[in-house]
């Protein structure tokens, strides 16, 4: 079969996609041309800074794993993953499950392909829900009647952004997107967060981070700095070591002052909204 064959009805191969993109650093096969051409352009372009995109992506999945199953092992049995990317090793809904029985979960993408091969995975899964939205109106999702009709969210849940928010390019666009998805948490809710470190990147770097991003369905790519992705988590109380490198975040790790942060390419946090 030649990816031609492959390319879902409504698709263009050749327009290369965020989600297909990741999956190619995962190591993934659910991609095509276009994704691994942009994507090899993003791993020359980490190497400029020290870092090892391949290295970062497994990293940043990593991180997602063990956010998840300290929610789960502390009760948390709902989570909302906005941006979920296209199905792989270890998704949300198996971890959730593995470390707390009767786990629910939401998936949300607005790439076509990426509902296309989550559905067909989820078919036969009451617990789990794929179905298309824009984090840009974070009220539609939750707000949506099959999110309402799948979850109970005057319960405590998680949102999910990983690896996300860095596509919103506007600053106060995305500051106002986190806001009210915090506002919505409720007590004992949570903010499961990973995003793009600026670091001290030359502005050649960047403008070539974006350029690749600019074929895009989101248009560009944002790298921020630390004291930025910590507001994020403005008014939360932060689990772990804090906002931290992705490889670094573990529950009972402690901050220790020493993180290489640009290396890291990704930092991560886990917010708790306070009961």
């Amino acid at each position: 079969m030649t990816e031609a064959d492959r390319v879902p009805a409504g698709i263009d191969p050749n327009v290369p996609s965020v989600a297909r993109m990741y999956d190619y650093y995962l190591g993934g096969r659910d991609n095509f041309a276009a994704d691994r051409e942009a994507a090899e352009k993003m791993i020359e372009i980490g190497r400029q800074m020290g870092n090892d995109a391949r290295e970062i992506a497994l990293a940043n999945r990593g991180f997602l794993g063990r956010s998840v199953r300290m929610l789960a092992e502390a009760g948390v049995r709902q989570f909302v993953d906005i941006g979920a990317g296209l199905p792989t090793q270890d998704n949300v809904h198996q971890v959730a499950r593995r470390h707390g029985a009767g786990s629910r979960v939401v998936y949300v993408d607005n790439d076509p392909i990426v509902l296309v091969h989550a559905r067909a995975l989820l078919a036969r899964d009451p617990d789990v829900l794929a179905l298309e939205g824009d984090l840009k109106d974070p009220d539609a999702i939750l707000d949506d009647p099959r999110v309402a009709g799948h979850l109970d969210l005057s319960q405590p849940y998680a949102v999910l952004l990983v690896s996300v928010l860095h596509f919103i390019t506007d600053d106060a666009e995305a500051r106002r997107i986190v806001a009210r998805l915090r506002e919505r948490l409720g007590p004992d809710g949570y903010l499961v967060l990973s995003h793009l470190y600026a670091g001290d990147a030359a502005d050649d770097v960047t403008e070539a981070s974006r350029q690749v991003y600019s074929r895009t369905s989101p248009g560009g790519l944002a790298r921020r700095g630390y004291d930025e992705i910590a507001a994020y988590f403005d008014g939360l109380d932060l689990l772990g070591p804090g906002v931290v490198p992705v490889a670094d975040w573990a529950p009972d790790a402690s901050p220790d002052g020493s993180y290489d942060l640009v290396r890291s390419g990704i930092l991560a946090g886990v917010g708790r909204v306070r009961g």
